[in-house]
């Protein structure tokens, strides 16, 4: 939007030739998302706490949990997805197919989650959506993305073909397998993210990291000159992408100033979700599905922790954890949440390192 007209400029005003790159727009888009999340932030918290939209702390969590935590506001993921949505369309080229894809997958997801918050925050049911419901809308969003994709594929503007990291001569062809297959990247990035959302900061740092990662990857891959030199897939128009993802990165930045211990405001499942489901979508477009292990590497233990605890207790009557997500058990242990938090950022940012490694990697 503001983009077009800034750039339609440069024929009368040379320097504003400057908006034709997309390395400028995305560093725009990260400043832009960061001032609207410190401008509208305390506002948000206000508001949210007017209209009495506070967290539900489920009992099985940690005690003190449930005396620091409850009664915070939450759905902020609102501000979140404010604070993308704006700076991406002021800075993206609104022709670009792939932008329309992933902005209604990241808001579908959100939709999802604000059920889910709604239910929580003014119905009082602190488990929201049952597990059934929340993973029937899930597996519809992504079943859309796929096919949405899989039609591309076939109009010769993407291709159903997955790379593997390390070993870049493998790219099988999935073919309409494709769909079944973004709708297991899709459902295991969502709630993966959700998963991690259990201390302040946590899950938004995290995703701050995996974000910043899939931006530079996202702006390799619309490369073609860079992306043939570091052999890995070439997706034509995928370039513009880079703004979403930067606008990710402030947006992300801006709301760890107010998620940050002691939180003022939560993400909650409209967050979450939507943001997990946006680095899935982002991870689908750019060819890049089975790095998202390694990008995401804390989420998909996170996730794994419960998994494991859920068959093991199921199986065997035992539980491998002393509570499920990780997170939690280190602070069963005794590990102050700042500490958990930090480490688990130390993490992520070891998986984001590995994962950025792997394009000069053969």
């Amino acid at each position: 939007m503001l983009y077009k007209l800034l750039y339609g400029l440069h024929d009368y005003i040379s320097p504003f030739n400057v908006f034709r790159y997309i390395t400028f727009r995305t560093a725009l888009s990260v400043l832009t998302a960061l001032i609207i999340s410190f401008f509208f932030g305390p506002y948000v918290i206000r508001k949210l706490s007017a209209l009495s939209l506070r967290q539900r702390v489920r009992e099985e969590t940690p005690k003190r949990h449930q005396k620091e935590k409850e009664g915070v506001p939450t759905m902020g993921g609102i501000l979140i997805l404010i604070s993308i949505i704006i700076p991406t369309f002021l800075w993206i080229d609104l022709g670009n197919k792939f932008f329309w894809l992933l902005l209604t997958a990241t808001l579908l997801f959100g939709v999802l989650g604000f059920a889910d918050d709604y239910i929580k925050a003014v119905k009082g049911n602190p488990k929201g959506l049952t597990i059934k419901m929340k993973l029937i809308g899930e597996i519809a969003i992504a079943l859309f993305v796929g096919a949405v994709l899989y039609y591309l594929a076939g109009k010769g503007m993407f291709s159903t073909r997955i790379s593997f990291p390390f070993i870049k001569q493998l790219n099988p062809d999935l073919g309409w397998g494709y769909i079944l297959f973004s709708v297991l990247v899709l459902v295991g990035s969502s709630n993966a993210v959700n998963f991690t959302d259990g201390l302040d900061g946590l899950a938004i740092g995290a995703v701050l990291i995996a974000s910043a990662t899939y931006t530079v990857l996202t702006y390799v891959a619309g490369h073609y000159i860079a992306a043939n030199y570091l052999l890995i897939p070439y997706v034509r128009g995928v370039g513009e992408i880079t703004i979403f993802g930067g606008a990710m990165v402030g947006a992300s930045l801006g709301f760890l100033w107010f998620n940050c211990y002691p939180a003022k405001i939560f993400m909650g499942d409209v967050g979450s979700l939507a943001l997990g489901g946006a680095i899935g979508t982002i991870a689908l477009i750019i060819k890049q599905e089975m790095l998202l292990v390694i990008v995401g590497g804390l989420f998909v233990i996170e996730a794994l922790s419960v998994i494991i605890q859920i068959v093991s207790y199921r199986l065997y009557g035992k539980r491998v954890f002393r509570m499920a997500p990780l997170h939690h058990h280190f602070e069963l242990l005794g590990w102050e949440e700042p500490k958990v938090i930090v480490r688990f950022w130390i993490i992520a940012t070891i998986f984001a390192l590995i994962s950025l490694s792997t394009l000069k990697l053969r």
